[in-house]
């Protein structure tokens, strides 16, 4: 065997062992996933964790607070129990990408349970259809409704 050819091959392996890498990394499985604690929720489907983080819960809407669309009653409900749910908890998030407000959009878990999955099932928040492509739960959800 050459040098030529030794290097040949050891070039190869290099460039498919950067494309692997690169794919684990940016696999959300492999690298959006951890734990975080939630300091806090502004309202039915926003909150900031521990370390100052916004995070917008990925593919639900809630009752706005304020404006001219607010509900104010169904969204203080939304709000106070997802702050009894997840506040000062430690809770998995599954980070989806950032909206155009700078929050992380993710999808969050308390033992397990997706809590935007459990907030709609409880009556609590509406799938946010326009956004419903980005969590594989609401697929079913939305069958229903056809």
């Amino acid at each position: 065997m050459t040098t030529f050819n030794f290097i040949k091959i050891i070039k190869n392996r290099l460039i498919r062992l950067v494309w692997f890498l690169f794919l684990i990394l940016n696999n959300p499985t492999h690298s959006e996933i951890q734990k975080i604690l939630i300091k806090n929720c502004y309202d039915g489907d926003t909150c900031t964790s521990l370390s100052g983080e916004k995070i917008r819960l990925a593919c639900i809407d809630t009752p706005e607070l304020k404006g001219k669309r607010s509900e104010s009653e169904k969204a203080l409900l939304a709000r106070n129990y997802l702050n009894k749910f997840v506040k000062n908890q430690k809770i998995t998030i599954k980070r989806i990408t950032t909206d155009s407000y700078g929050r992380t959009v993710a999808e969050l878990y308390k033992d397990k349970k997706n809590i935007q999955k459990h907030l709609v099932d409880i009556g609590l928040a509406e799938i946010y259809e326009k956004y419903a492509h980005q969590c594989e739960w609401t697929k079913n959800y939305l069958k229903e409704k056809i």
